[in-house]
């Protein structure tokens, strides 16, 4: 058989057969005087086997670890992990669509600040009023941030300590007011007498438990996200947001 037939023979592309001879799965069979190559059956054989564990899952170097041995007794193994590795991934898979599912049919559809969970999902969901606060914005998409970069601990922490700000009604008003302190900063500079104003209103929304380790910021070297925090917002907004860390950290001394 020349490389053509071999291919449509076993179902692939003639591109395979060369890229299996390059990595060394497929014997490659000398010239003959013609300058054509002669497949014979046992090539068949071994390609299709090859095609075979690929199908399954398998990929090329596990494919070289099976066909290294001839007596097959690593391909029970290896096909038992495939399988185990499988049933992970699906468990994976339906808990991802579950989460997905929760979200599609949540009051309010999914947030605009893309997919977060659904506990935090439900307290935005509680919030939309406050969706028109260009503040407020700012604040969820830092929020939905924390959540993904956060270990599982900490993040049951800030969605637990973020119902206190925005479950209750008398703490959805306190926000209400920081966030339209911190609005009307949005052209100011940092010396307006109105940032002292805004810090205390957003100190006091904040509860003890949101961030349990303020106490050991250093506010005079600010971590990276921090940084860009401040860079995202305009000078008198970011000296408001500086002087409520300073006065939760005098607080919880």
């Amino acid at each position: 058989m020349r490389i053509g037939e071999l291919a449509d023979v076993v179902g692939v592309t003639t591109r395979a057969v060369r890229h299996y001879h390059h990595l060394g799965l497929l014997p490659e069979p000398e010239r003959r005087a013609n300058g054509y190559r002669e497949y014979g059956l046992r090539h068949a054989v071994v390609l299709a086997r090859i095609r075979r564990l690929t199908e399954l899952g398998l990929g090329l170097a596990e494919v070289r670890d099976v066909l290294a041995d001839d007596a097959g007794k690593d391909l029970v193994e290896v096909l038992t992990e495939l399988d185990e590795d499988l049933a992970r991934q699906e468990a994976a898979i339906r808990e991802r669509r579950g989460r997905l599912r929760v979200l599609l049919e949540a009051e309010g559809g999914v947030p605009a600040e893309g997919p977060v969970s659904p506990e935090l999902a439900a307290l935005f969901a509680g919030t939309a009023h406050l969706s028109g606060s260009p503040m407020a914005a700012k604040d969820r998409e830092i929020i939905a941030f924390l959540e993904t970069a956060m270990p599982p601990e900490a993040r049951q922490q800030l969605v637990s300590s973020l119902g206190e700000v925005l479950g209750p009604p008398e703490a959805v008003a306190r926000a209400d007011e920081a966030y339209a302190l911190l609005d009307a900063l949005a052209d100011a500079e940092p010396d307006d007498p109105r940032v002292d104003g805004a810090a205390r209103a957003l100190a006091d929304c904040i509860p003890p438990g949101l961030f349990p380790e303020i106490g050991d910021l250093d506010l005079d070297h600010d971590g990276s996200v921090l940084r860009a925090f401040y860079e995202d917002l305009a000078p008198a907004q970011a000296e408001a947001i500086r002087r409520t860390l300073r006065l939760l950290t005098e607080e919880r001394r």
